[in-house]
């Protein structure tokens, strides 16, 4: 897109926002930012951008009557939005109740996709979230100094299947594995409550059977995109705090899929992966 082009962020949680903001500004787009008051970070005020608009989950009316006062024409999307806050007390204007009422399912791509096609009807295209963020995304084959050992290669291949089938029904994209069991499977909670969770099965059984393990307890996280991602919204990411998260609870391998997730904090996921003794692998189809 043309560098002195308005561009709209709608901003959900996490560092992603802050970046797409600081990448779109670098390459000399003018970013209006439309925040969600139950979702994104009051950093976004200090990242420099033209206008931060602060509105609720529900106030899709808002979100358009904002842009085309400030004549934006192109939005990104960034950041999640937790799924669970679909079903929170969160009061959803009339434009957002008939994009609700018309969904069969209510899952993540269903809801979003009919509120980027109210956006597109309206003149406001959605470009992909990686855009201005090509270089974040993983490269294909072994990211860190370590590759997977045997086992680790046995729970990939094995959670690539399992959580290739959850994602076509949009359930997660995270599927957590050990000696080519499923431990845990990502729902509404998000990658790292998944992970955690996993982390305390594993910690219960060791107390359950405090002999010593026929079978090993280390953990593999296969973080898979959807068979038809749309790039627009909702695309994998995985960061410093994901690499934390898998050393709290015992994780020593994560499998992504190269060219469709984001590694937020480029470089400093292997480091901090290197350090923790974690083997990333990007794979491919």
């Amino acid at each position: 897109m043309p560098s002195n082009q308005k561009l709209g962020l709608i901003a959900g949680n996490g560092s992603f926002p802050l970046l797409m903001l600081d990448a779109a500004r670098a390459q000399g787009a003018e970013v209006i930012v439309a925040a969600i008051k139950e979702e994104t970070s009051p950093l976004i005020e200090q990242r420099g951008a033209a206008a931060v608009y602060w509105m609720s989950l529900g106030e899709l009316g808002k979100l358009i009557d904002t842009f085309k006062k400030e004549g934006v024409h192109t939005a990104v999307m960034a950041g999640q939005v937790k799924h669970k806050q679909i079903f929170s007390a969160i009061r959803p204007d009339w434009r957002l109740a008939k994009v609700l009422l018309s969904l069969g399912t209510r899952n993540t791509d269903s809801l979003i996709g009919a509120v980027a096609k109210v956006l597109e009807d309206e003149g406001i295209h959605l470009i992909s979230s990686t855009s201005y963020l090509e270089p974040l995304l993983a490269k294909a084959g072994v990211l860190t100094r370590r590759a997977p050992t045997d086992a680790e290669q046995n729970n990939i291949a094995y959670g690539r299947q399992v959580a290739r089938h959850l994602a076509q029904y949009d359930i997660g994209q995270t599927v957590v594995i050990a000696e080519s069991a499923c431990v845990a499977v990502e729902a509404m909670e998000g990658t790292d409550a998944t992970i955690l969770r996993a982390g305390e099965i594993m910690k219960s059984s060791v107390h359950a059977h405090d002999d010593s393990p026929v079978l090993s307890r280390a953990l593999t996280v296969v973080k898979v995109s959807k068979p038809k991602q749309d790039m627009r919204f909702d695309v994998p990411v995985v960061g410093v705090k994901t690499i934390e998260t898998m050393s709290q609870a015992g994780a020593t391998c994560l499998a992504i899929d190269a060219g469709k997730c984001l590694l937020l904090d480029g470089d400093r996921v292997i480091q901090a992966a290197d350090a923790a003794g974690v083997s990333i692998l990007g794979s491919i189809e």
